[in-house]
Order: structure tokens, then sequence, then C-alpha cells
């Protein structure tokens, strides 16, 4: 095999399989290397024990937080990466979000591009990811969105019933996008089955789309696309005078390969990503690979969350309850006395006992979750999620020692609006559920809450911008510092925002493959 491709792409998630998958119909040579495998198709696919409480599919490496305590982060090495797990929630990017908005807690930055830069590719992405939604239900869209390829996801009807409540409060709570392969008008041939086994878990059928299903496996008969698995990426080198990546130098099983490309790009994950620039420092960059602005791993983002579960007053009839979420506070607090940004509420995956035990058993002893929440009683549980932005801060960072050791340091930050749209929720609840629990992550130590949701919304370490001095990369995601070395993972993001950042993942990737084809003098079809 040639060890000398067009582009080399380190990472198969959302950034980088899209990338390839943008790239590939060119007909330029592609290289993926990921450190993972490919996902065995097993019964432990669906079983909550093996996910939830064995961890049979995340990481077992350790991280450390800022104390020197090491913990599991909640991340997955596959081929497809966090994807094949998320929630399938996938939703763009408000307009404001692009721009300088003031929190109570401080200022959420402007991006260097704004939303009619990456509307189109939304568009896109929201066609080849299925995802399934209705416009004009979420008061914070802008308006002129077009319709969703895919009918929303139907309420199940304790959701539907939990719509009617909060409607009859002034709220306007409106389908959750969701990207699967569900056929509702002809559920016997579906491919989703709206299932109790989506969220957290890797779909034995195949029918969540991911990184996985949607870009990386239709290219592996592509005579052009090459993937290695097993292969982690541990050093980039360059030329002499630290303008060009030469070499991306792996880790793998039989010991270390390097691999060379015209193009790099890193697409590992927030953390991972920022710690294998950092680790790539060399006499022309002493501080780390493209980090001149010393912001390479800084302003770390992974959203404050707090998961409501509550009880409701009677038997839910709810199998697959993701499919409802309220904007009403995203902005502000509409019935006045708050006027800074809330945060996002969507309804949870459908969670039994094992599958919350799972959750918390990094911080909480099971001995310790009330009984109300035990897994007999799964059928009157109702989960929500709140998600509020944190801002970016330059000490909230990811360093990495010269064994190899990932330090996250964090601290929290802008809790009032988050703590009072939990407030809000909670008082919300009543008359519809008989109790509710909030599990909130701010209020413990970092080495405790990172397990529950902590990083699979990770972003930020190496963000972009229009000023060298501020930023690590380009408006197009190449770095200030090299000629050929781009990011299109989530590590590019500015500001967190306040929604799940997979779409804007891949509508970025897809936005910088089309740059790069541009640069390469490539066709679409010459392959």
């Amino acid at each position: 095999m040639a060890s000398h491709f067009d582009v080399v792409i380190i990472g198969s998630g959302a950034g980088g399989a899209t990338l390839a998958q943008r790239l590939a119909p060119t007909g330029k040579s592609i290289l993926i290397l990921e450190r993972g495998e490919h996902l065995p198709r097993e019964a432990q696919n669906w079983d909550p024990r093996s996910v939830f409480i064995q961890h049979r599919y995340r990481t077992q490496e350790k991280w450390f937080d800022r104390n020197g305590h090491p913990f599991s982060p909640t991340t997955h090495y596959w081929v497809g990466g966090n994807t094949t797990f998320y929630g399938a929630a996938l939703m763009r990017l408000k307009n404001r979000d692009f721009e300088a908005v003031q929190h109570k807690g401080g200022l959420s930055p402007a991006w260097p591009i704004s939303l009619t830069d990456l509307a189109p590719y939304y568009t896109e992405a929201e066609k080849l990811w299925q995802v399934h939604g209705t416009r004009g239900g979420d008061p914070t869209e802008n308006g002129d969105e077009p319709p969703y390829f895919y009918p929303a996801v139907a309420h199940d009807p304790g959701i539907a019933a939990l719509k009617g409540h909060w409607e009859n409060q002034g709220w306007r709570p409106f389908s959750l996008p969701l990207g699967v392969k569900l056929d509702q008008a002809h559920p016997v041939t579906s491919a989703c089955i709206k299932c109790k086994t989506c969220g957290g878990y890797p779909c034995l059928l195949r029918a969540k789309c991911d990184a996985r299903t949607i870009a990386v496996e239709p290219l592996l008969d592509l005579p052009n696309v090459t993937l290695l698995t097993g292969r982690k990426a541990v050093r980039l080198e360059t030329d002499p005078s630290g303008k060009t990546v030469t070499g991306v130098v792996c880790q793998t099983e039989h010991g270390e390969e390097t691999w060379t490309g015209e193009i790099v790009a890193v697409a590992a994950g927030a953390t991972p990503t920022a710690a294998l620039l950092l680790s790539s420092h060399n006499a022309a960059h002493p501080n780390g690979l493209a980090n001149g602005s010393d912001q390479v791993g800084r302003n770390y983002m992974f959203h404050t969350l707090t998961a409501m579960v509550s009880m409701t007053s009677a038997h839910c009839d709810i199998t697959f309850p993701k499919t409802l979420a309220v904007n009403d506070f995203y902005w502000k607090d509409p019935r006045g006395g708050f006027d800074w940004p809330m945060g996002h509420i969507q309804l949870l995956e459908y969670m039994t006992g094992q599958t919350l035990e799972g959750e918390v058993s990094d911080w909480l002893p099971p001995m310790l979750i009330p009984d109300f929440m035990s897994g007999a009683l799964a059928a009157r549980m109702l989960s929500m999620l709140v998600i509020s932005e944190d801002l970016p801060s330059p000490d909230n960072r990811v360093t990495i020692s010269n064994d190899g050791r990932i330090t996250l340091a964090y601290e929290h930050n802008n809790l009032e609006g988050h703590e009072r749209l939990v407030k809000t929720l909670d008082q919300s609840l009543d008359g519809f559920v008989d109790r509710s629990h909030p599990i909130s992550q701010h209020h413990f130590q970092m080495s405790s809450l990172l397990p529950l949701y902590g990083t699979a919304h990770q972003c930020g370490t190496v963000r972009f911008g229009d000023d060298p001095r501020s930023s690590v990369l380009d408006r197009n995601c190449k770095a200030h510092e090299l000629d050929n070395l781009y990011v299109v993972d989530t590590s590019f993001f500015v500001t967190a925002a306040a929604v799940n950042p997979t779409l804007t993942t891949v509508a970025n990737a897809m936005r910088v493959g089309d740059h790069l084809i541009e640069r390469l003098g490539a066709r679409v079809g010459a392959a």
C-alpha cells in the first residue's frame, strides 16, 4: 500500500467522515486513520447492563482533572466516533449563536462566519442524515429555513400529553429534530422501530443516522478511499520551517507507522485533537503545533447539563420519548425578570433503572439512587435534559504531559440562567408528575461530574477566527501557521451555544470540503 495520499484524515466521527465523504467523488486519494475498530454487531449493543453499567464500548483510558484525580471520559473510540452512541438530535445553531451575545455570566463571542455561510450546508446535512422535523414550531427559528425532507417523529401518547400540559402554560414545545431511518407510513418495513435502545446505545439495526452508517460505510468499497483502524495518531511531523505537515505518526499494535498527505485534516475529538497538536511540538512550534497564539487546548466547553428524572402520576404510555423540545427560554425568560439566555430543554431517551444506574454510577453509588427510580417503575419515568451554554474561558483547557497524560482543567461558569431554567422546568411539571429529581452535573467536583453526558458535547479547544493572535484556525479551518493542516471536529467551535453540536459539525465539514475541492483543483465526479 502506498504511504502517501492526497488527503489524510485523522478520525472517522462526524467531522472526519463527512470530510472524506465530501472529497471522495473527486477521485483524490483519501486515507482515514481511526484509532478504534469497527464496532461489533452483537446482542450486547442493546443490553443496558453491558452498555451503561459494564461500559462495554466506552474507552478505558483515564484523563485527569485539575486536581490530578483520574476519571473515565464518556468517550467512544470506534469507527464513526461518538455519533454511534449519540441520541440523534440534530439541530441548527441559531442566527444569534454566531453573533456576540451577552450572558449573565459573561460574553459569548462572535464566530468568524455567520448562519448564512452554513445555511445551505445545514439543509444538505438534514437531507443526508434524514432529519425528521417540522418547521415553524421552534420559536428561535429564523423563519426562512426550508421544510424538513422527513416528517417529525410522532409523539407517543404520554409525550403528546406532556406537550399539551406545557402548551396550557403558554409554552411552545416543538418536535425535536431527529436523524433516524424511520418510515412511519410503513412501520413493517421501516429500518427504525422506535425502540427503547437509541441514545447511548449503538443501533443494532443500523437505523440511527450516524457517521458510521451515513458517511463511513458508503465509502468502504471506493477505490480511492482507504480506512485503516487501530491507528492512533500520536504526533504530526513538519518540515524544518514548521510550515508544512510532512508526516502523521500513528501508534499501532505492531509499532509506529508514518503516513503522508498533501492535506492533513484532524478530527479526533476536541480533547484528543488538542492533545495531538500539543504533543507535536518541535523547534518551529515549541509550545505545540499551530500554537503560536497559545490557544491550542484552551476554551474547552461541553455544556452545562441537568437531567431531570420525573415519575408520572400514572403509567406513562411511552416507548420512544425523545421527540419533544422547548426553546422558549433560549434567549431570555419570556415572563420577564431575566433578560439573558437560559437554554434548551429536550426529552431524553427511555431510561430504565439500569440505564440510570450506569449513567450516574461513576459518582453516585447505586444505593443512593432514590427507590422510585428503580427499573420496576421505568414505565412511569420521564427524563428531560436541560442544556445551557457554558462560556469559553482560556483557563478551561486541555494539557498533556511528556508521558501522554491528558489533563482537563475545567470550572463551570454562567450558571444562573441554567439554574433558573432547571427550576422553571421543575415547576412546570407540577400536576403532571408525582416527583422529580434533578441530577445536575455542576453540583459536583469535576472528577465526579464528567461521566454524566460530560464529554459528549466537548468543543472549542482549537477555535477558528480571523485573528491569528486569538485563534488557531482561519475561517476555512486551516491552521494559521501551517499551509496544509486543517481541523474539522468540534474543536473549531468558538462557542458551544445550547444545542447538540453534531449537525453543525457535519455542515462545517461539508463547507471545508468544498474549500478543499477548490484548493486542490479537483472536480466532483472525477472518481
